[in-house]
């Protein structure tokens, strides 16, 4: 599986099981503290990430703001007198603001793993497989009920 695949796998897998915003100020870790502890990141890599992730992160929450309000414009085309223009340039635009942030995802996932070492790469390889083993063997057991 290639690299960038894999991270974005872990990245899906950290925030899936990151508690949330205010759980994390209660203490608890956040996605930089887990991979940190996954692979061994130094406090060098770990402030390096963090900041590669806060600026990219607001990039990104900025654009689904937009993307939150093209498809609520899309939804209030839905009636019986529709603008079909209207409908149609608003999914283009809403069809840009996904392409954006799908390419800023990616170069987000990029310089993340520009941060890591060869080995951490490796460990990474190996600890995601293993999350991908037990969740293959869980939806194995639930369909066996």
């Amino acid at each position: 599986m290639k690299l960038a695949k894999l991270f974005g796998t872990a990245l899906v897998a950290l925030s899936l099981s990151a508690p949330v915003l205010a759980q994390q100020a209660g203490g608890q870790p956040d996605q930089v503290d887990q991979l940190a502890q996954m692979v061994g990141l130094s406090e060098d890599q770990q402030k390096e990430i963090r900041g590669i992730l806060e600026k990219m992160q607001g990039e990104i929450g900025s654009l689904r703001e937009e993307a939150r309000a093209l498809q609520e414009q899309m939804q209030a085309e839905i009636k019986a007198d529709y603008n079909e223009a209207a409908i149609r340039e608003q999914g283009e635009s809403l069809g840009d603001v996904t392409g954006e942030i799908a390419t800023l995802s990616a170069l987000m996932q990029a310089k993340v793993d520009r941060v890591f070492t060869q080995e951490q790469r490796d460990e990474l390889d190996k600890k995601m497989q293993e999350m991908r083993q037990q969740m293959q063997q869980r939806q194995m057991m639930q369909q066996g009920q």
